[in-house]
């Protein structure tokens, strides 16, 4: 078995060389960067500001999925936010009828008979259709804590084949 012999006559060159490679880029990185040096070193840098999320900030509907609204739980609640006549023209089985455009009439009630912690599934006519997602931040200010949106809607179910149910609430 032989052992690979090294050469190390040129051992100190390099070393050397690779010394003064790494001092030059050091150099260059400060002098490029003076100001920032020279801040961090006098103090005066300020830390960035904080990404915590304030208490108060506005929180938003969270995006429901076809499989979501089909696999909910029995305790998620789903809302409708269509006017009364479209609803019941046919809508997701089990859905309760909140229409926005009602909102102001029919807020009350409807915290009246649905706790804050039960989750609710908010849907309407599609991804055109905005209601549900302003009725999800109306819901959301009002206390509830799990509030998602459908913006599929009537459409994707229909167009998955799931059932729709005619008639009132």
């Amino acid at each position: 078995m032989t052992l690979l012999k090294f050469d190390y006559s040129n051992l100190r060159r390099v070393i050397l060389e690779a010394l003064v490679i790494v001092c030059g880029g050091i150099l260059l990185g400060l002098m490029c960067n003076y100001p920032l040096v020279t801040a961090v070193f006098t103090g005066e840098l300020t830390p960035p500001p904080s990404r915590e999320v304030p208490l108060n900030a506005e929180r938003l509907p969270v995006p429901a999925s076809l499989a979501d609204v089909r696999d909910a739980t029995p305790d998620t609640v789903l809302v409708d936010a269509r006017i009364a006549e479209l609803f019941n023209a046919g809508h997701l089985p089990g859905s309760l009828s909140l229409p926005l455009a009602e909102i102001d009439a029919r807020l009350e009630a409807f915290i009246a008979h649905i706790p804050t912690d039960r989750p609710l599934i908010i849907y309407c006519n599609g991804y055109g259709c905005p209601d549900s997602f302003d009725l999800g931040q109306i819901l959301l200010q009002q206390g509830y804590q799990q509030v998602m949106v459908f913006e599929g809607g009537i459409p994707e179910w229909r167009d998955a084949g799931f059932a729709i149910e005619k008639g009132e609430p």
